[in-house]
């Protein structure tokens, strides 16, 4: 009896697929939001009328986190409707981790930067917190190709 069949090593491959999608960009989602949370914080002891900007600044780099969780969850859906997994298609939705996982990271850290920024913004001038948005969105924008790749990735399985 072999012990690692195909569809075993393909389910593996998988499984491991949809925790690098999840698990990376949230580590990177967790540290850039604690960052900015730091930053808030601070913003907010001098000023505590500036709640919902510095938390919606400070929001911002979770949804890499959120990207990565759908596409976990749509690796999973192929294990489990594919019941017959093959080699080729485990690997397929394996990699169809690394777009967003590694993506997301990156850009999760970067985002969690620039809100700290529009935090520290919104510190100086209350009104500029849509100006601290748009520049963090710039980032976002990365996360979310990375999103579109890891989809059509799993197309693909």
């Amino acid at each position: 009896m072999e012990l690692f069949t195909e569809q075993v090593i393909a389910t593996i491959l998988a499984v491991v697929g949809a925790a690098f999608a999840f698990i990376v960009p949230g580590i990177g989602s967790s540290k850039a939001v604690g960052a900015a949370g730091q930053a808030g914080a601070g913003v907010l002891t001098e000023d505590p009328t500036k709640f919902v900007p510095v938390m919606i600044l400070e929001a911002l780099p979770s949804t890499q986190a959120i990207y990565g969780f759908v596409i976990s969850f749509l690796i999973v859906g192929n294990i489990i409707a594919g019941e017959g997994l093959t080699f080729g298609s485990g690997l397929v939705l394996f990699l169809a981790g690394l777009p967003v996982g590694i993506v997301g990271y990156v850009s999760a850290l970067w985002q969690g930067r620039v809100a700290i920024s529009g935090i520290n913004l919104v510190a100086k001038q209350a009104g500029s917190m849509i100006q601290g948005v748009i520049l963090s969105l710039m980032v976002e924008m990365f996360a979310i190709l990375s999103l579109i790749v890891s989809i059509q990735i799993i197309g693909k399985a």
